[in-house]
């Protein structure tokens, strides 16, 4: 199969520079709306690999993203928004990028082209056949997350990917790969833009669906979000008094009382 690396191709646009304020933000957004129908031809291949990611969550296997710049950064942000969203526990769902933590913030040079750090990374978590991995790399040739998917698969355990080429080696090491095929970027080779945002709105899809699926959803609500400000905890009395038919005072003494809103409405007794 013929590898093409169209994140890396030339912009459709030149002399950015000349560009006006409207015309450089009309262009990125006509950009931008590309990639949701580029995602929508994912669609098979991202129900294949949620599939994948609720069976190992139902046996009580974890799910691990495996990423190095840009694409650990989205992995690490998508499994740190599920323990708040869904109530689910912080080593369900964990991010890892090449680089270690520091790489969050500030770029760690070179850190993506390890060929053994990523399965290292990986074994500090006791990575076992019960857990899921998915590397994501928008160009799909990240030696970091391919040498750990390589090592997963030799040691039996499942690994997934997200990128945005074509035939990419990562798609070729992952089992169940996932391809979204975005196109040049606005700004040749910055595969923070449309990459990023076709990577996030995957992710989004993944662990969304995946903690549907887990039940941790009640009809539209995040019965089980954990009330960390203010905010939330207005937001779980409002579910309370709209599931109840109670007042907003006595929808704060129970939240309070029984810690989340499932629990307050399996509890709560007129």
């Amino acid at each position: 199969m013929t590898f093409t690396k169209t994140t890396e191709q030339d912009s459709k646009y030149n002399h950015l520079e000349r560009m006006t304020v409207s015309q450089l933000l009309t262009n990125i957004n006509n950009e931008d709306k590309t990639v949701p129908f580029a995602v929508e031809k994912a669609l098979p291949q991202i129900e294949k690999l949620t599939q994948q990611i609720v069976k190992k969550l139902e046996t009580g296997g974890r799910l691990f993203y495996i990423g190095a710049g840009t694409s650990g950064r989205l992995g690490i942000l998508d499994a740190s928004e599920c323990p708040p969203t869904f109530g689910v526990p912080h080593e369900l769902v964990v991010g890892l990028i090449a680089g270690g933590d520091y790489a969050i913030r500030k770029a760690v040079e070179f850190a993506e082209d390890s060929t053994n750090q990523g399965w290292l990374d990986l074994q500090e978590h006791s990575i076992s056949h019960k857990d899921i991995v998915i590397g994501i790399a928008a160009s799909g040739t990240t030696p970091y997350v391919i040498s750990a998917l390589e090592k997963c698969n030799e040691n039996n355990i499942i690994t997934g990917s997200i990128s945005c080429n074509e035939n990419s080696p990562l798609s070729s090491t992952a089992q169940f790969p996932v391809e979204v095929i975005v196109g040049p970027e606005f700004i040749t080779g910055s595969s923070r833009m449309k990459a990023g945002t076709a990577q996030k709105l995957v992710l989004n899809m993944l662990s969304t669906a995946t903690m549907i699926l887990l039940g941790k959803i009640k009809g539209n609500k995040m019965v089980d979000m954990q009330l960390s400000n203010n905010k939330l905890v207005d937001r779980g009395e409002k579910m309370l008094v709209a599931a109840l038919n109670i007042n907003q005072t006595t929808a704060g003494t129970l939240l309070k009382k029984f810690g989340s809103v499932r629990n307050a409405i399996q509890n709560y007794k007129p």
